[in-house]
């Protein structure tokens, strides 16, 4: 790939954001990986003058429920485009009085609580313990709330994101028991999106939009027309963000150890490792540390 075709910085959209105000010189990608098709074409531009990509999570149309995202071939291909630094953009309930419909969170921990959805690259005879303790980067985070706080926007920075499969809404019971575990919001895609961003050694953070409070609160319970209506003022004030966290990356001198991810946790004995069928799929992370 030539240095012009590289892109570094991504965007992710989720419900209600499926393209990006501003972006010129647009050209779609459709890519295949080892793991399947993503879940549409990526469009690649310009914002400001920096390149970017950007990949609506649900497809264009919103046509792919939370347990469809193909979420490797998502992250896959942005690595293979020479992507560094993704913004992903969630719809969310609030499970805390004070953070209302229309907030942003920007949220430093996730609690899984998913079911059987792929959520690493590795297996087939390799393998690999990545670490996940703090699983958004902490640098992309606080560029994200700069440029929220600059635009005046009701925000949070700080909390924890427990994500559900889906595609209904939680009961009550599961509200609330989510509310005694102190959890911030809870969304349906964030898992295994970060985990296998972090596998694939890209700075990941989450931007949570407040639709709703869950089921927990009397008299506001989550409906598809509520979340809609709020929806609408949360994509306005995201892509207003999305373009400045566009300059504003590209800007950063990345310090942090996402991009290392990989150093110490591959456990599978090289000379294993090397002649497995399964490297030739996993080599875009890999041969940066082995050669064959």
């Amino acid at each position: 790939m030539s240095e012009k075709e590289i892109v570094k910085i991504a965007f992710i959209g989720g419900s209600g954001l499926y393209e990006i105000d501003g972006i010129e010189n647009v050209a779609e990608k459709e890519i295949d990986t080892p793991f399947g098709k993503p879940s549409d074409k990526i469009t690649i531009g310009n914002i400001d003058g920096v390149r970017c990509a950007f990949l609506p999570r649900h497809g264009k149309g919103h046509i792919l429920l939370p347990s469809e995202i193909n979420q490797r071939a998502n992250m896959y291909a942005l690595k293979s485009l020479g992507v560094e630094q993704i913004v992903a953009f969630t719809a969310c309930g609030s499970l805390k009085e004070k953070m209302k419909p229309k907030d942003f969170v920007i949220p430093d921990q996730i609690f899984d609580r998913t079911k059987n959805r792929p959520n690493t690259f590795f297996g087939s005879g390799i393998v690999a313990h990545v670490g996940i303790a703090n699983p958004f980067c902490n640098e992309i985070r606080d560029i994200i709330h700069q440029s929220v706080y600059e635009h005046g926007i009701e925000h949070h920075f700080g909390g924890t994101y427990v994500c559900i499969d889906g595609p209904q809404f939680s009961t009550k019971a599961e509200s609330e028991v989510n509310r005694q575990h102190g959890f911030s919001v809870v969304g349906m895609t964030a898992v295994p999106e970060a985990k296998l961003a972090r596998e694939a050694e890209m700075c990941y953070a989450n931007v949570s939009l407040v639709t709703d409070f869950d089921v927990w609160k009397e008299g506001e319970e989550v409906t598809n027309d509520a979340v809609v209506a709020t929806m609408t003022a949360n994509i306005t004030n995201a892509k207003r963000v999305v373009r400045d966290l566009a300059v504003k990356l590209s800007k950063r001198e990345i310090k942090c150890s996402c991009c290392e991810a990989l150093k110490t946790a591959i456990m599978t004995a090289p000379e294993k490792l090397l002649i497995n069928p399964k490297y030739k799929d996993l080599a875009l992370f890999l041969d940066k540390y082995y050669s064959k």
